[in-house]
This record gives C-alpha cells, sequence and structure tokens, in this order.
C-alpha cells in the first residue's frame, strides 16, 4: 500500500466513525493533531477511532474532536480535505486560545507558557541534530578517542565551524521561530537575534568598555548560543509591532512599524531583557553553590540537586555561571566534590531520558529521532537535541530526566567522590573527571553515571512520553 493510499485509508476510516462530512462544521490541524468541530460530539466512539490504524490516540478540548495523527498529520489533513469536501484552514498552535481559556489558573499559564517554548525550539530539532553530529565527529576523530585529526587540521576546523555555528547562532533562528509562535514578524524577530550577535556589540563585551543606549548603561553580555533573552525579547515585541501596526496608518506603516520597533526594543533588549536572564541565574545558581558550603546532609542533598537541575540550566543559559564556579574551584583546589559530580549525572541522565522515551514512543519516525538523541548526547555530548526534541517537547520525560539526575548525583555524593580534572564534555567521556584518586573514586564514579542513565530511562518509561491514549 503506497503511502497515498494509507492515508486515504485513515481518512475513509475516521469520517465513518465520526458521521460522516455532514457531521463536520470545520477541521483544522496542528503539529500532530487533526482537530475537528462537529455538529454532533456524540457521535463518535473514542475507543473506535483510537483503534484506527495510523491514528494514535483521541482528545476532546477547546470544544474539538481531537484525533492524534502525529508527524504525518500535514499529510491527512490535505487527504481529509479533500475527500470531505472542505476548504482548508491555517495551521493552528498546540494550545489554542480557547483551550487556554477553558484552563484557566496557573496550570493553565503553566501549559500556555510551555507549548509556547516547545513551539518556539521545536523546529530547531534539525539544525540541533546536525550541529550535534558534527561535534560528536570531532569527539570521535579528535584527540579525546581515535585522535585521527588534531586541531590545526583543516577538517577539524572545517567540523568545528558547523558544529558551533548551529549553536551560536541560535538567536537569530528562535528569533524567527518564536515570532510564528507570538504571531509576529519572523524577519523582525531574526533582526532582534542579529542584532545580539552583532560583531560590534560582541567585539564591545569582549573588550569590556563601557556602553549605553540613548543614555542607559548596557550590561555587557555575550549572547551566543542562549535562549531566554530572544524569548522574552520577541515577546515583548510582539505586542509592540502589533500596536505600531493598529495605529499606524497603512501608507506609512511599512517605513515606520519596524524603525519604531526597533528604536524602542534597541534599550529594552539591551537593558533589560537580555541581562534578565544572566540576573536571574546568579540568584539561581549562587543559591544552589550554597548547598556545597554547609557539609554533611546539605551537601549530599545540594549534589542530587545539582544533578535533577542543571540541564533546566542549559536550556536556560544559567549553567555558564555554574561553570565557572568550576573552574574557581578547580584553579584553586585542583579538584570539586560538589557541581561537577551532579553535572556529570544530568549529562548521562540526557540519553537515558532518550532511550526511556524512544522505548515509549510508538511513531517509527518519533522512535527513531529519539534514539539518535541517545548517540548525539552519549558519544557526541551535546545534549540539547534531546532538550529540546523530547524533553520539552513531551514535558514529561523531563521529569524522567530530572529524578535520573538527582539519583545519580545522589549516589555520588554518598560515595562521597571526587572530581579531579574539569572534562569539557558532556558525552561518556564525562566520567574521566574522576580519574585520579584510588580505583573506588573512579569506580563509584562510573556507577553515579550509570545510575542516572537507566534511572532516567526507567523513569521516563514509566511516565511515559505523552498523555494517555496518545502514545
Amino acid at each position: 500500500m503506497s503511502k497515498k493510499e494509507k492515508y486515504q485509508q485513515i481518512v475513509t476510516d475516521i469520517l465513518k466513525e465520526i458521521g460522516g462530512k455532514e457531521n463536520i462544521i470545520q477541521a483544522t490541524h496542528c503539529m500532530t493533531r487533526l482537530r475537528l468541530n462537529l455538529k454532533d460530539m456524540g457521535i463518535p466512539n473514542d475507543e473506535n477511532v483510537k483503534e484506527i490504524p495510523g491514528v494514535l490516540g483521541v482528545m476532546r478540548a477547546g470544544g474539538q474532536y481531537q484525533i492524534i495523527i502525529g508527524q504525518t498529520v500535514n499529510d491527512v489533513y490535505d487527504v481529509f480535505t479533500d475527500v470531505a469536501s472542505l476548504s482548508k484552514q491555517p495551521t493552528v498552535e498546540e494550545l489554542n486560545e480557547e483551550d487556554i481559556r477553558k484552563d484557566k489558573g496557573i496550570k493553565g499559564v503553566f501549559n500556555s507558557v510551555l507549548n509556547k517554548i516547545s513551539g518556539s525550539l521545536t523546529p530547531l530539532i534539525p539544525l540541533l541534530v546536525a550541529s550535534a553530529m558534527f561535534k560528536m565527529f570531532i569527539a570521535i576523530l579528535g584527540t579525546g578517542m581515535l585522535n585521527v585529526i588534531q586541531p590545526a587540521d583543516d577538517l577539524y576546523k572545517a567540523l568545528t565551524i558547523v558544529g558551533d555555528a548551529g549553536f551560536y547562532f541560535l538567536p537569530v533562528v528562535i528569533g524567527y521561530t518564536a515570532a510564528k509562535q507570538f504571531n509576529t514578524s519572523p524577519i523582525m524577530g531574526m533582526l532582534l537575534g542579529a542584532i545580539m550577535l552583532d560583531p560590534n556589540y560582541v567585539n564591545i563585551v569582549t573588550a569590556g568598555k563601557p556602553f549605553s543606549v540613548y543614555g542607559i548603561p548596557v550590561s555587557l553580555t555575550n549572547y551566543g548560543s542562549t535562549i531566554v533573552p530572544i524569548l522574552l525579547s520577541v515577546w515583548i515585541m510582539s505586542y509592540i509591532y502589533r500596536f505600531l501596526n493598529k495605529y499606524i496608518p497603512a501608507s506609512l506603516r511599512t517605513i515606520f512599524s519596524p524603525t519604531l520597533t526597533m528604536i524602542i526594543m534597541l534599550p529594552l533588549v539591551f537593558c533589560v531583557l537580555g541581562p534578565l536572564g544572566g540576573f536571574l541565574g546568579d540568584y539561581i545558581c549562587n543559591a544552589i553553590l550554597s548547598f556545597g558550603k554547609l557539609g554533611g546532609i546539605a551537601t549530599i542533598i545540594g549534589v542530587a540537586i545539582v544533578g535533577a537541575l542543571w540541564e533546566f540550566l542549559v536550556i536556560t543559559g544559567m549553567h555558564l555561571v555554574m561553570i565557572s564556579a568550576m573552574m574557581l574551584i578547580f584553579s584553586q583546589g585542583g579538584y570539586d566534590n560538589f557541581v561537577t559530580l551532579g553535572a556529570v549525572a544530568a549529562s548521562l541522565a540526557v540519553a537515558g531520558m532518550s532511550l526511556g522515551a524512544a522505548l515509549r514512543l510508538k511513531d517509527k519516525q518519533e522512535k527513531s529521532l529519539a534514539l539518535s538523541f541517545v548517540v548525539a548526547s552519549l558519544i557526541g555530548g551535546v545534549t540539547e537535541p534531546a532538550l529540546y526534541g523530547v524533553a520539552i517537547r513531551y514535558k514529561r520525560p523531563f521529569i524522567g530526566m530530572m529524578i535520573g539526575g538527582f539519583c545519580g548525583g545522589l549516589y555520588a555524593a554518598l560515595t562521597h567522590i571526587t572530581a579531579y580534572v574539569m572534562v569539557p564534555v558532556a558525552n561518556f567521556l564525562a566520567l574521566t573527571a574522576y580519574v585520579g584518586g584510588n580505583s573506588s573514586n573512579l569506580i563509584n564514579g562510573i556507577i553515579s553515571g550509570v545510575i542516572a542513565f537507566v534511572v532516567a530511562a526507567i523513569a521516563t518509561y514509566i511516565l511515559g512520553v505523552k498523555p494517555k491514549g496518545v502514545e
């Protein structure tokens, strides 16, 4: 059976179960679901619809009958509208305004925020996977493992360029994806990201020269590879840009809307929104580091907390503060028995989470993608693809990952292991940080990593990847 015939069969079976095209008012779709407004919501039998080959689950939300199809929903939707003689509608968000109004309060706001973040980061998966693979090539072929290529070799430099570019220019790419989520101009969003990475500004930051915008002092921050500053900036820009478009005459809008938007956003980006992530990061990281100074049970719990929260810090860019603390600790004492223990456990928990998700997912494409994340993190040492492609996208695996990181960090602290080397990778080689002490130190270090990996995989599998009825 060809793909087209398969989609036609799915559509035929769906129409039969929902009362035919006569029962349909309107059909839209989002990233994974066929969303139907039906005249009589009592006709469909959810269990029968779930049994249709190609259907992953059913949800009733926001007055819609939502049929979860997965990554092939675009193809199914095209066939569905043709067969049912319906006009095609624009793609909608996973969580629309009607859903939010129905689910009010803290939970509704929290889900809305998560979905906006997920919608902004999920499209980055191809970019992150490609960049991660190039970093993996460097890790395998470079001096850390096979020693086939050296940093001075052209091939090493070429691989590094591709691997670094994908992450460094995240603000520009997220400027585009976030703008689509916040219903504003993608080009203006990209411009905000480009402003953050402008070489002139980077040179000012590197030199540490005083800089101001309209007389307002700027907190010099390097925004390369960051996420939170551009997300906040595009969010605020969406309101400003819409406001200006509403009140500026159409004949002048093309020139004045983008120009005035940038005039307003410039001080907001450099003086408020950009530094905000770093400001919050300092307080969060310092609070975590304070556990390490207390000793006893507080330090043990502190290491476990670092293991649980480390990847959250990575997502927000706050981990750079912790890394600075690690560098200071190593430079002063020559070893670390706090931050590194949790960070290493957390890194291996990412791979475990990806494996657990891969074992639970039913869609072949999603399963294959999750397995590629295992390789990217465990060998390539790049956790972002798994974080954005699994943890944030499906939400539940994030909890499984945190449990794994917590348990791995807890074991490391309980056995009083020490890191003697600051290993700048997040793959399995991070366990070599425990080389330098006695053999039991290395053995327990490896065990802590295995615990983080296995517990994260099991926890993710048990918790599930999607809500009940979707998997």
